[in-house]
């Protein structure tokens, strides 16, 4: 079988689900590599800044091990701005729910709030307020969130840091999103 039959789902055969199935396992297997075209994709993305995406992300992640920070924080660091490109108005909940199977709720949640707590930095400049973040200060995941905007977020744009290439976090990467999906929570 190449194709299935069925033009609506509800009329599929079981043959054809586990042959859509076995595909589906396989499609799946290959998001590291999806995620590895998409990460490089930064190179040449949001002009203006001293780094590209891509370096930024790769310093991020390079500052979060340098912290420290486990492998799941690692590598949220790596992927956290993977939003840029096609959802820049919510890049923070897009880069969120790419992680969310593969890592713990607390990641999942410093990376999907990370967006607004950045602003506690700039967001003045834009006759914005700062503290919109604070909404969350009695959150579990508050000093998370508040620990990676600082040390590996909105410090990651400085052209001298020491900073890993790709090839180096894309073991991290591969481990991290070749596991089962949601066996975290």
């Amino acid at each position: 079988m190449e194709t299935v039959a069925f033009t609506e789902m509800k009329h599929g055969t079981q043959e054809e689900y586990v042959f859509l199935q076995t595909l589906e396992h396989d499609y799946i297997s290959a998001l590291p590599d999806r995620l590895l075209v998409a990460l490089n994709r930064l190179g040449g993305s949001l002009q203006g800044y001293q780094l590209s995406r891509l370096q930024h992300s790769l310093q991020s992640a390079s500052r979060a091990e340098d912290d420290g920070a486990d492998i799941e924080m690692i590598v949220a660091a790596l992927v956290h701005d993977l939003g840029d490109e096609l959802a820049p108005e919510n890049h923070s909940q897009f880069a969120a729910d790419i992680l969310k199977p593969y890592v713990r709720p607390e990641v999942t949640w410093v990376v999907e709030m990370h967006g607004l707590f950045q602003m506690q930095y700039y967001a003045h400049h834009y006759g914005k307020p700062v503290d919109g973040h604070l909404v969350h200060k009695d959150h579990p995941w508050f000093a998370s969130c508040q620990r990676f905007v600082e040390l590996y977020d909105q410090a990651a744009f400085d052209p001298a840091y020491p900073t890993r290439p790709l090839s180096y976090f894309e073991p991290m990467l591969r481990e991290v999103f070749t596991r089962p999906a949601f066996a975290q929570v």
